[in-house]
């Protein structure tokens, strides 16, 4: 099984310097997972690279519980669960306000893929698909969290030669400022924040417009277009994955 590598987004940051998992007692990381054997797995692996701070369930019911009560930094979350399966634990974390900017990544089977696009849809961050090794677990973990500290607090997004001004709504590449449009500009961002993400359509259409701006798949696909043709060549940089959306690669 092949899984992508990860490369982080060079941010420029109010708190510059600040690395949310160099205090690993902070990122309390919670697995809910029915599988005693795979759930022993994923916290050893966290624990003996420095996540000491580890929360554990069972079950969906009594995983929801404990992050509306512990507010975990992340959470490993298995879709098959006893209870209450992963997807409504996920839909329910996205819907309560403590809980809904937890990243969430989803721990599936191969012949999950319909559950994972709706897992994305409901605002999952990443999914890791079984067997998976322990050092791609981890390295998805430290991702999300930096991504997620540096998402909040960034005003630049850099990559590989794309600045982003947030604050001031510019485009730069390799120093010449990009005429974007709003929606463009706003794909662009959300695709840069979390390299290596899946977005489906309908997330990007949310994102950038709002859940009632009546917009098809195809008016989505024409904007990626039209952003791709703005971007020239670096629009080889932003992927296109078969029947779920889009991402901007995590490993150039």
């Amino acid at each position: 099984m092949i899984i992508r590598k990860l490369a982080l987004p060079t941010f420029v940051s109010i708190q510059s310097g600040q690395d949310p998992t160099r205090n690993f007692m902070n990122n309390r990381i919670l697995i809910i997972e029915d599988d005693e054997a795979i759930r022993e797995v994923v916290r050893y692996a966290l624990e003996s690279n420095g996540f000491k701070n580890t929360l554990s369930a069972a079950d969906g019911e009594s995983g929801l519980k404990i992050a509306l009560r512990e507010r975990p930094a992340l959470i490993l979350l298995d879709i098959m669960l006893p209870k209450l399966d992963g997807l409504e634990v996920c839909r329910r974390l996205k819907r309560d306000d403590a809980t809904r900017d937890i990243p969430v990544v989803m721990l599936t089977a191969k012949s999950e893929e319909s559950d994972i696009v709706l897992g994305l849809e409901l605002g999952a961050v990443d999914y890791i698909t079984k067997p998976f090794s322990g050092k791609v677990l981890v390295a998805r973990v430290r991702a999300h969290l930096r991504q997620d500290f540096d998402r909040k607090n960034a005003t630049e997004i850099r990559r590989g030669g794309l600045v982003l001004n947030t604050t001031e709504r510019t485009a730069k590449l390799g120093g010449k400022a990009l005429e974007l449009t709003f929606t463009e500009f706003g794909i662009l961002v959300m695709l840069a924040s979390r390299p290596g993400r899946v977005y489906t359509r309908d997330q990007i259409v949310s994102h950038v417009k709002g859940d009632d701006y009546p917009v098809t798949d195809r008016a989505i696909d024409v904007q990626m277009v039209n952003l791709r043709r703005k971007l020239g060549a670096w629009a080889a940089n932003i992927e296109t994955v078969r029947g779920v959306g889009y991402r901007m690669k995590a490993d150039f």
